[in-house]
């Protein structure tokens, strides 16, 4: 039976209330009002909200009871994923989904009297949620039973990782060619189709898994193989090989989670039995990835209060069955930080490098060490690009360093170490610095803990290291501290470092041309900087001096208490000096940074080096204010810190060239420093572009005219009848955009999701646009790579324009060190390559590319697959032979690429 609460649901189409009365419309006003009064059933309560337009929607959240019932499972959160969850028909209209929210709850807790294999652990949890007033916690209190004897709890219920013995080196192996055929037949099945361009791939990734010859050259493989090759196969077939042959681990490293999560479903061709799989196969990501244990109990024990106390007992529930602790991405549903908005979901992962390592009471049960450890005896390691080059610069992990890496998405490279060899020195990140010396300031709860509390064993033996810890404390008081963003709005900055801050918001401002984009961040370049900024430039490098000598020193300290071994330092004490040691290194080295970068202040500039005055913003709002500084070409410490020590490296993606030739290849991702020329390897998609998709350039919307920009989505969308991936390069359009086609979309049956406007992540967004033919999703950047939707539910693809590259400081700079104008057309070229990629995933994929622009040159159309036809035709043409490809013919013919001749 329907339990006794009323149901809401409220899309663009409408609102809609069920109760024991029935079914009926009702307006926003009476929604708001019942919602406040009466509990509500509520499918994903923030989204609710933002329908209505109401802050704050509170509820029985449906999935907040499916979290709580089926921890570390997902379901997409739409009306369809919650009838599939809970067994029961999709609702047939918008008005039917009210009813069905009711239903869904009866069927939900109805498992609870049957067989629920999440049962352990629910009664004590639901004691305490019922404690924190969580809506269903009355619901379920009769379903579930007080266990006769005490039940297991998190801690209890976690598994310790064990120390085994160092694995030893690699043995110097080649794989055969044939060797490597004949795992990929096994992996692809013996009565599978062969295909010629996955097996000539395979062939070639064999020689990145050969010794090197001669130190610093090891075998370099770039293979661009284009949308449908199996390049997955085809290098976990010779990587598999060399692994079982070496006695080595293959670190495969990709740029999105998306990409890591199909890797890890790939290999169930390579180990069947699952047991054997977790062995052999191991997911590894950054710390700030997974649940810390600790901090997980200090927020259960009153660090967390109201909704995010709520959040912290689901995540408890998530924590004893998930598989390995992964928080972004892995089995903890995306959806569920965001009904939390206020929740500290960031406080419960270790993103402050405060870890305290073996001085945890956790440390044997911790995640992250249990997935390091199993990632020292795995055969096929699936990492992330930010997490291998993290580890190669800081020295991490060294003894388990890997001799061979598979980088696919090697597109990304270039700009993944663009980001990890920069520098800033920013508000945000000195405040961070100054908590993790500092610890606590205020009478937060929390278990933070400042450098003296996590080293007082040390500073109690050592004089010499409690003196670094004293001086390293007093110089943090330097560091900006709260409240420092509205002191410099205020002109009253405190301390050296705020002064600079200041000194560069006040540059910046003045230097400011009054950008289309002002609104969301403001730069200038690092040069001709005035009076006050030289000044305060002074000042803060002599209090970035006096905070980085005792750092030094205490990591000397702790480097001796070790080699000394006193009588205190058992397994444990060591294991966490070790940490400490290596977050020190972390520390130091970014303050040596800031140092190197605030001596550019005044001086003269180094070539290697682009660096910039920044002020972040959204929507007029300052957020962050600092100094900045990258490499102008990473790719020279890309080669030096991860390519150069490898014996064998394969670098893959279906855009390896970035829309360039094989020079600029080898360039963007480090090559061309190296002692041995890369093997090169091309292969072309084996998908009929030129009868299964074509170009449409529409040509008759007005730049700027926001109003026209919005009623072509609306058109072309509706003519797809949804299925559509439309691509903004600038979030205040796409939301302008959204705002006025949203409700007529939804009208006639087309629902329509949007990044940055619906309080949802980006990884559930592109599920439920997945789930739903009839959907369309509006997306920036994140959304142009990486996102598989294979089918009839992605058949149109929408760009508001050419994806030029932001004009910004860093962006001039190598503009005019790689060529000019050819630079922007490789980069532009790139990006459309990458857009129209998500468009033909497989053989029988059909669909249509779009270009809202006139002004597109002939010559950036090499972005696009030899044969595909393009037109430059007007939004009317364009919705008719829209409807005509998707509806009325299976292919059409080949058009003449001759359409696309340069009209301007």
């Amino acid at each position: 039976m329907p339990l006794p609460y009323p149901a809401l649901h409220a899309s663009h189409a409408g609102i809609w209330l069920a109760s024991d009365d029935g079914v009926r419309q009702v307006s926003r006003g009476e929604a708001i009002a019942r919602a406040a009064d009466t509990p509500m059933i509520l499918l994903n309560a923030p989204l609710i909200a933002a329908r209505l337009g109401h802050g704050e929607l509170s509820g029985l959240d449906l999935l907040e009871l499916f979290a709580f019932l089926h921890p570390a499972r997902f379901m997409v959160p739409t009306p369809k994923g919650l009838a599939e969850a809970a067994g029961l028909p999709p609702p047939e209209s918008e008005a039917a989904v009210a009813p069905l929210l009711r239903a869904a709850a009866a069927r939900l807790i109805a498992r609870l009297s049957g067989d629920w294999p999440e049962r352990e652990g629910a009664w004590t949890v639901l004691q305490s949620l019922a404690r924190l007033r969580w809506p269903w916690a009355a619901a379920l209190g009769p379903h579930i039973a007080r266990p006769d004897s005490g039940e297991a709890f998190l801690f209890a219920r976690l598994p310790e990782w064990q120390e085994g013995a160092p694995r030893p080196a690699p043995r110097p192996v080649a794989i055969a060619p044939e060797a490597a055929l004949d795992r990929l037949t096994r992996l692809t099945g013996a009565g599978a189709e062969a295909r010629a361009g996955q097996r000539a791939y395979a062939e070639a990734a064999s020689a990145a898994f050969a010794p090197r010859d001669r130190r610093d050259a090891p075998n370099i493989v770039l293979a661009e193989a284009g949308t449908g090759i199996g390049k997955t196969l085809g290098y976990l077939a010779p990587a598999s090989l060399w692994a079982e042959s070496a006695g080595g681990a293959v670190w495969v490293s990709t740029f999105t989670k998306a990409l890591q999560r199909q890797l890890a479903h790939e290999t169930v061709r390579l180990f069947p039995d699952a047991q054997v799989r977790r062995a052999r196969v191991v997911t590894r990501k950054g710390r700030e990835n997974y649940a810390c244990l600790l901090n997980l109990e200090d927020a259960l024990q009153g660090g967390f209060q109201g909704r995010a106390a709520v959040y912290a007992q689901l995540v408890a529930r998530w924590a004893a069955y998930t598989a390995d602790g992964d928080m972004v991405g892995g089995d903890l549903p995306g959806w569920l930080p965001t009904l939390f908005r206020r929740g500290g979901g960031g406080a419960l992962t270790d993103r402050r490098g405060e870890c305290v390592y073996a001085g945890c009471p956790h440390y044997r049960k911790c995640f992250i060490e249990r997935a390091v450890r199993a990632s020292a005896d795995a055969d096929i390691v699936i990492a992330n690009h930010a997490l291998v080059l993290v580890n190669a610069a800081r020295g991490r992990e060294l003894a388990t360093r890997p001799a061979h890496y598979v980088f696919d998405e090697g597109h990304h490279l270039f700009d993944a170490a663009d980001a990890v060899f920069g520098v800033a020195l920013t508000g945000a990140e000195a405040i961070e610095l100054r908590r993790w010396v500092l610890g606590p300031e205020s009478r937060a709860r929390g278990r933070r803990r400042g450098l003296s509390a996590r080293l007082s064993d040390v500073a109690s033996y050592d004089a010499a290291g409690a003196a670094a810890i004293a001086a390293a404390v007093a110089a943090a008081q330097a560091l900006p501290g709260e409240g420092w963003l509205a002191r410099l709005a205020e002109g009253t900055p405190f301390g050296p470092v705020e002064a600079l801050l200041a000194a560069v918001r006040g540059l910046v401002y003045a230097r400011d041309l009054g950008s289309e984009d002002a609104g969301y961040g403001l730069e200038t370049e690092l040069a001709e900087p005035d009076a006050a900024l030289v000044e305060a430039a002074g000042g803060a490098a002599r209090a970035l001096a006096d905070l980085h000598r005792p750092l030094v020193a205490l990591s000397r300290r702790l480097e001796a208490v070790l080699d000394e071994a006193p009588d205190w330092l058992d397994g444990p004490a060591r294991a966490r000096i070790d940490g400490a040691i290596a977050a020190l290194g972390w520390r130091t080295e970014t303050v040596a940074g800031w140092l190197a970068l605030v001596a550019r202040v005044g001086g003269p500039a180094d070539p290697d080096f682009v660096d910039w005055l920044a002020v972040d913003r959204v929507e007029g709002r300052d957020l962050d204010v600092g100094l900045h500084r990258r490499w102008l070409d990473p790719a020279r410490p890309l080669a030096e810190v991860v390519l150069k020590p490898a014996q064998g490296v394969l670098v893959t993606s279906a855009t390896l060239r970035a829309g360039g030739d094989w020079a600029v290849a080898e360039a963007r991702i480090g090559a061309a420093a190296l002692a041995a020329p890369p093997i090169r390897f091309e292969a072309a998609s084996p998908f009929d572009y030129a009868t299964r998709a074509e170009v449409l350039i529409v040509t008759d919307i007005k730049r700027g005219d926001t109003a026209a920009l919005a009623n072509a989505y609306a058109r072309l969308i509706a003519a797809a009848g949804g299925g559509t991936l439309g691509l903004f390069t600038a979030i205040r359009r796409l939301r302008a955009v959204h705002a006025r086609i949203a409700d007529r979309l939804a009208r006639d049956g087309l629902p329509l999701y949007a990044q940055h406007v619906d309080p949802i992540d980006t990884g559930t967004l592109v599920d439920m646009f997945r789930d739903a033919p009839n959907a369309s999703l509006l997306g920036t950047d994140a959304l142009r790579d990486g996102v598989d939707v294979p089918g009839h539910s992605l058949r149109l693809v929408v760009l508001e324009g050419v994806p030029w590259a932001k004009p910004g400081v860093l962006h001039a700079a190598r503009r005019l060190a790689g060529g000019g104008s050819a630079y922007d057309d490789r980069i532009v070229r790139a990006r459309l390559a990458q857009a129209f990629g998500r468009l033909i995933r497989r053989a029988d994929d059909r669909g249509v590319f779009v270009l809202l622009s006139a002004a597109v040159p002939s010559r950036l159309l090499g972005a696009f697959p030899a044969g595909v036809p393009v037109a430059r035709v007007t939004l009317d043409e364009a919705v008719a032979r829209l409807a005509k490809r998707l509806f009325t013919t299976p292919a059409l013919g080949h058009e003449e690429a001759g359409q696309a001749s340069d009209r301007q």
